[in-house]
């Protein structure tokens, strides 16, 4: 920098200035010999902070230009944007600390709501309790061993008595490419450690007692620059012990890859874009499970036409997390969620980076995946982690999750109290398994100072071992092992400079960085050829030529060899990332017989409780990781304790481990599927158009509704705040007796097959206006342009006595339609003929199975409570001088939808920051505003409207291709749901463009999750006859009727 003095002095300003951009620790290590490197505080400080590697380059290039003048203009330039990115450090800093204290008030207050609700104060027990801790036996040898014992004796005692049990488990993982062999992991960002975990998780599942098949669902892909593999519809997984599986486990169908046709054909698409395919998806798996729980019957079951359902849906990531929670919802089965990385914990890190958060969601669709992992926890059974730091750290940052409120929930349940509607998902912590049949570790001699191959000697080495041992000067030596992404947060130059600068570490050892794949670093991304370029840079400044290999390529099949090779040596390897969220790497170190060094940040602090087989160093103190490999390579006693261990302790990080854990978390949750009551009807003639699901009166649940009011005297009190599940359903099933009694000895039985499924089309109108006229006056217009042999479906906010009044008042009868959906999906009606004898009663028949379908973690009565708190604290926020804001609409109101009427729509609150309270105090629910913000509806979490068609898949068997949905503009808070899946969707373009104004404060934006370019969605120009047939020909739906 001679010359640019000037620039030396300018920097030192900005430390002097600033002292908030950095603490004095990280101050100090920016100067080198009493002089300060503008370069290194560059680096360190500014790419670190912002991944501006840009700048670096620029820095780089500016340097090196021969004229003076030039030189000092450009470096003067860079400067100021240096000095930008230090001030945008520390305002980026303040919003952090304003957000998370923002959110610690939040998180306060609501935990003192909720302990007041509970009116009791935590136990010594709840104090104890932690977070996905799994208690341990009281065995003094347990030191160092996984808390896994008691699970795995709870998993003996659930097979012991299910032995005949044959379970099916669903796996969903969308994004990459998935197959069984030859994996093309590190093809892209979405195909990585993810798609070989669920591969294999799948595979051992499929191994273990009881389980009789597992089915792993991903996408289809016939794009024609990917294998063509991944268009095979199904891929049987081969047993990893292909002769002794049936011998010791029994009967087993095995575990299968399914691939499921969802978003645009012929295309890959990445995970960021999968998005508004999510519901087609939902649906086309929601047909195949049911398809194969029928054939499971035929095989395992009793075979007398039902099903064997999954015991769980388990989603990896937020894309099939979200899916899992659709599905869990539609087949009413518990869920299991994995998110593998969390969006909350990336969206903080790149703020950090000072990067605008419209920038970070249009790249990232951060948003949208965020709501889709807290749906995952509003649905979930279990939430499977690798790590404690992923469930103190990273799950925390979530509205619906809190370590204190689990901690309290579950020592109430526990002790058999009421959680007063509250849920929590148990988090449990399962680090990954890792295949070791193939594993042959090196053997030494017993005192360390030898090494022998178990193999053949006459047989050739691997051909990465001569590809590794080409760059060493003398390849005896030790080797210290890296193998990550050429990624900053990996911390590679950290290791590359303590190695440089320690002397005696470099007299004994050699260093080997396997880092991905390369032609050429300057087709690499910026950020990675950031990486590789100062490491080359820090290898020259060192003269580490002949003690630092850098492979440009190697094989997934080379990797097993290559720790081979550094055990051979009796090296070690070393994981030095910032944060590392697991460290599988670990592992499979551990398992070739390699001591390690790993960070002191995340899922190594576990791995290491369990192996003990090396050492934790801080990632930033770069002497503290010089200190640890050198200790290790140099103490051949250690090196030989620390290898044994590992050996030792490997077989706890296996999948038979896993999966048993994994098993008996399963079993202790509530199971639940799909049962039906049974219906009797009368045959009826098949090929009559009129026969509908209307004509369904059964005759246990034949309730009929008054005129006056929504709720039955009969269980009103059904969901008080005291009754037992035992107790409600007993009342009932008293009521439902007396009912029937009277039904029988006053109607004849008429009720005939349901038909509704034998319906060429079936038009479900959807379709959300302001004003009723223009609701009368789309439906008209719909059933004017519709066939002889099309059935309809009204589906609406509404209650069912409004909607009885709304159709009525403009000209309609009930009987036009097959079935009613009401108060924003929370209830199912049929229709039926009028009754003579009763002119107050309403012809509609409750669907008997969908209120026990829908009713999972709905708070009830707790949850209007809180409802009512909320709506106080609003108005006294807002100060309002005219009153209320909202009320309590009990009219409008059902055992399954609290209604509260909006009075003042422009001062109510967002939708998302109501959802963010419930989260917040553990109530799970859906929350819809409606009727252009009149109307708020809380419903049960995964109840909607879209969510009750595929209920009458699942119970009636309709098939879902032959809806057709109608739907305008815009519409109530659910609107987004109701556009993708298997179905047609026809937008009336000018019909309820007005209510807009409900989506404008949005987590995402609506064109995330609108599939635009599907097959399935057109546009009808207006709201006429002419219009919604032509619409309906570009779907390929030709009607009779002229």
């Amino acid at each position: 920098m001679v010359g640019n003095d000037w620039v030396n002095s300018y920097l030192e300003a900005i430390l002097a200035a600033e002292p908030g951009i950095g603490d004095s620790k990280s101050s100090l290590l920016l100067r080198e010999r009493g002089h300060f490197s503008p370069s290194r505080y560059f680096v360190e400080e500014v790419i670190t902070g912002f991944d501006e590697t840009d700048l670096h380059r620029s820095w780089v290039q500016a340097a090196a230009t021969r004229s003076p003048q030039e030189r000092n203009t450009r470096l003067e330039n860079l400067c100021w944007r240096i000095w930008n990115l230090a001030r945008q450090k520390k305002k980026v800093e303040g919003k952090n600390a304003k957000r998370a204290a923002k959110r610690h008030l939040l998180r306060e207050k609501a935990l003192k709501e909720v302990t007041a609700d509970m009116s009791e104060d935590f136990s010594e027990g709840e104090k104890a309790d932690v977070p996905g801790e799994i208690p341990t036996l009281s065995d003094g040898n347990t030191k160092g061993r996984m808390s896994r014992v008691s699970s795995v004796d709870v998993f003996d005692n659930w097979f012991a008595q299910h032995k005949e049990k044959k379970l099916y488990i669903v796996l969903i993982s969308l994004h990459g490419l998935i197959r069984g062999e030859n994996m093309e992991l590190g093809r892209d960002s979405d195909t990585g450690g993810q798609v070989k975990y669920v591969v294999e998780l799948a595979r051992a599942l499929a191994s273990m007692p009881g389980v009789y098949r597992v089915d792993l669902l991903t996408r289809q892909v016939t794009a024609p620059d990917v294998d063509s593999s991944y268009s095979e519809p199904t891929e049987m997984l081969n047993p990893l012990d292909t002769d002794s599986t049936e011998q010791e486990h029994g009967e087993s169908s095995g575990a299968y890859i399914v691939r499921i046709p969802f978003g645009p054909k012929d295309k890959y698409v990445p995970k960021e874009h999968l998005w508004p395919h999510i519901p087609e998806f939902v649906d086309r798996a929601l047909s195949y499970i049911m398809k194969i729980s029928k054939a499971l019957d035929e095989e395992i079951g009793e075979g007398g036409g039902g099903q064997v359902w999954p015991v769980s849906i388990h989603g990896h990531y937020a894309d099939a997390g979200d899916s899992a929670a659709l599905l869990s919802g539609a087949l009413n089965v518990p869920m299991v969620f994995t998110g593998h990385s969390l969006g909350r914990d990336k969206l903080e890190q790149l703020l950090k980076q000072g990067r605008p958060k419209e920038e970070i969601n249009a790249n990232y669709k951060i948003m949208r995946r965020i709501e889709a992992e807290e749906l995952c926890l509003d649905a979930s059974e279990i939430v499977i982690t690798s790590t404690r730091q992923e469930i103190e750290e990273q799950w925390r940052l979530y509205d619906g999750f809190d370590p204190v409120l689990e901690r309290k929930l579950r020592a109430r349940m526990k002790r058999g109290v009421s959680c007063l509607g509250r849920f929590m998902p148990r988090m449990v912590v399962i680090p990954p398994g890792m295949e070791f049949h193939h594993i042959v570790p090196h053997d030494v001699d017993a005192d360390g100072d030898g090494a022998r191959d178990d193999e053949d000697p006459q047989s050739p080495d691997p051909p990465i071992w001569s590809e590794i041992m080409r760059f060493f000067s003398n390849p005896r030596k030790p080797m210290i092992l890296a193998l990550a992404r050429p990624d900053p947060k990996k911390n590679l130059v950290t290791l590359v400079k303590a190695f440089g600068e320690c002397r005696p570490l470099r007299e004994l050892a050699n260093l080997t960085l396997i880092m991905g794949n390369r032609n050429d670093i300057d087709e690499l991304s910026t950020t990675n050829a950031s990486v590789l370029l100062s490491i080359l840079k820090l290898i020259d400044k060192y003269d580490l030529y002949g003690q630092v290999a850098m492979p440009k390529h190697h094989k997934q099949s080379d990797v097993p060899e290559i720790y081979r090779l550094a055990a051979k040596t009796k090296g070690v390897f070393i994981n030095p990332a910032f944060i590392e969220p697991f460290g599988l790497t670990l592992i499979e170190a551990g398992a070739h017989g390699l001591p390690t060094v790993a960070t002191i940040n995340g899922g190594p602090v576990d791995i290491h409780k369990v192996l003990d087989n090396g050492l934790l160093v801080d990632p930033h103190d770069q002497q503290a990781i010089s200190d640890a490999l050198l200790k290790l390579v140099s103490d051949k006693h250690l090196w030989t304790r620390c290898r044994q261990n590992g050996l030792k302790n490997i077989h706890l990080f296996s999948w038979p481990e896993h999966c048993k854990i994994y098993l008996a978390r399963i079993a202790s949750c509530k199971q639940r599927s799909p049962k039906w009551q049974r219906v009797e009807f009368q045959n009826s003639d098949p090929d009559s158009p009129s026969d509908s699901l209307r004509d369904i009166h059964d005759i246990s649940l034949n309730l009929k509704l008054s005129l006056d009011g929504e709720k039955s005297s009969v269980d009103t009190n059904l969901d008080a705040e005291d009754t037992t599940t035992a107790e409600r359903k007993a009342k009932l099933e008293k009521a439902v007796s007396t009912l029937s009694q009277k039904k029988i000895s006053t109607e004849k039985i008429d009720s005939k097959m349901p038909t509704l499924k034998r319906r060429k089309h079936i038009f479900v109108i959807s379709v959300d206006c302001s004003a009723n006229s223009d609701l009368l006056s789309v439906v008209k217009t719909v059933m004017d342009a519709a066939g002889d042999s099309t059935g309809f479906i009204l589906s609406t906010s509404m209650t069912v006595s409004e909607t009885h009044t709304t159709l009525l008042s403009g000209g309609l009868k009930p009987q036009d339609f097959d079935a009613v959906i009401c108060n924003s999906g929370s209830e199912l009606y049929f229709t039926a003929s009028a009754s003579s004898e009763d002119k107050t009663a309403l012809p509609y028949t409750h669907d008997p199975d969908y209120h026990s379908h829908i009713e999972f973690r709905w708070g009830g009565e707790n949850l209007r409570k809180t409802l009512i708190r909320w709506i106080s604290s609003v108005e006294e926020k807002k100060k309002l001088k005219q009153g209320e804001i909202l009320c309590e609409d009990e009219a409008s109101s059902t055992n399954y939808c609290l209604s509260f009427k909006v009075k003042v729509p422009a001062s109510i609150p967002p939708m998302k920051e109501l959802r963010k309270l419930m989260r917040i105090q553990a109530l799970r629910c859906n929350v819809v505003y409606c009727q252009n913000g009149a109307r708020l509806n809380v419903i049960p979490v995964l109840a909607s409207r879209s969510q009750a068609l595929r209920y009458l898949l699942v119970r009636w068997g309709i098939d879902l291709s032959n809806m057709v949905v109608f739907v305008g503009d815009s519409g109530d808070t659910d609107y987004e749901g109701l556009l993708g899946g298997v179905h047609k969707t026809v937008i009336l373009k000018g019909i309820a463009s007005d209510l807009r104004e409900l989506h404008g404060n949005r987590s995402y934006p609506m064109e995330d999750v609108t599939p635009l370019n599907s097959p399935n969605i057109t546009e009808a120009e207006e709201c006429g006859r002419d219009a919604i047939k032509a619409a309906l020909g570009k779907l390929g739906i030709n009607l009779l009727k002229p």
